[in-house]
């Protein structure tokens, strides 16, 4: 999310700027002038990256900036002044595979369970594969959005950011793997692929045929393919405990890591705080409606 791939995505929907080393998103605060920021998985920004930060954020009307880094809280980071904690859009939590092992060690290291499901999907004769056809998106808009975001109440973005998103980034950075039985389309899931690491970004499946176990099989199949293409590292993409898709996800043996976690940059304090106000207010509503 802070390739420049990624930020010309963006800009077909909305301002970004290249500050500091970092890109930031900014949105539009609905019915006012100001716009509000936001540094998805970034570096942790210094002090001098801080100053930067909120120049840019006064050059474009900003009440303040979001920033969730992509870095492993280990304790001794120093919280530079002025930033406060905010609201976490992307989970805490994550599972981290080391694609560096061999598929021996990978399959030894899963749980018993996902090591069956696997076999139990290529019985069932799963056919799974990359895929870069309209046909094929359309079967993953369709199970998004008629299936997995409707059925989990997911607060997800809209099929026109997905069409956006894979026009412009697919046969780049952004890969379409789907998993069939019987000529239908069972699982469709979205990775990215930036520097050493491949990235869990969108999974979507049927209600139908759960017997045949295709989610496994096709994120062994991710699995097998990154290490093929030489990444070292797959990030599932965020965990939360007691949930079935972290369950689902720590069946494949990786190692559980936490990041920093948000942290905001007012720019302008008061606007910032009636900001925040109003935002909790917005969950709130949200977890009642869900």
């Amino acid at each position: 999310m802070q390739s420049f791939e990624w930020g010309e995505f963006r800009k077909l929907r909305q301002p970004v700027s290249r500050v500091a080393g970092m890109q930031v998103m900014w949105s539009k605060i609905p019915l006012t002038s100001w716009f509000f920021g936001y540094v998805p998985m970034g570096k942790w920004p210094s002090h001098r990256d801080i100053e930067s930060l909120s120049h840019e954020g006064k050059k474009m009307n900003a009440v303040g900036i979001r920033m969730e880094p992509n870095v492993i809280d280990n304790g001794q980071l120093t919280i530079e002044n002025g930033l406060i904690p905010g609201r976490n859009l992307f989970k805490k939590k994550t599972i981290i595979l080391d694609l560096t092992k061999s598929e021996e060690e990978l399959l030894k290291n899963m749980h018993p369970k996902g090591r069956y499901n696997i076999k139990v999907a290529q019985k069932h004769k799963v056919s799974v594969g990359v895929s870069v056809s309209d046909e094929d998106f359309q079967e993953y808009l369709k199970l998004m959005f008629k299936g997995t975001a409707a059925r989990q109440k997911i607060y997800s973005h809209g099929e026109n950011y997905h069409r956006q998103l894979w026009n412009s980034l697919k046969n780049n950075m952004a890969y379409l793997f789907v998993a069939k039985y019987q000529g239908k389309t069972l699982v469709a899931d979205i990775v990215f692929g930036f520097k050493d690491t491949i990235y869990y970004a969108y999974g979507a499946s049927a209600l139908e045929n759960k017997e045949v176990m295709a989610p496994t099989l096709l994120l062994w199949e991710i699995i097998k393919w990154g290490k093929k293409e030489g990444y070292k590292k797959f990030d599932l993409w965020g965990a939360e405990e007691g949930k079935g898709f972290t369950r689902f996800k720590e069946q494949f043996g990786g190692k559980m890591v936490e990041t920093i976690g948000s942290y905001d940059l007012p720019v302008n304090i008061l606007l910032y705080k009636l900001f925040r106000f109003f935002e909790e207010i917005r969950w709130k509503v949200l977890r009642i409606l869900k």
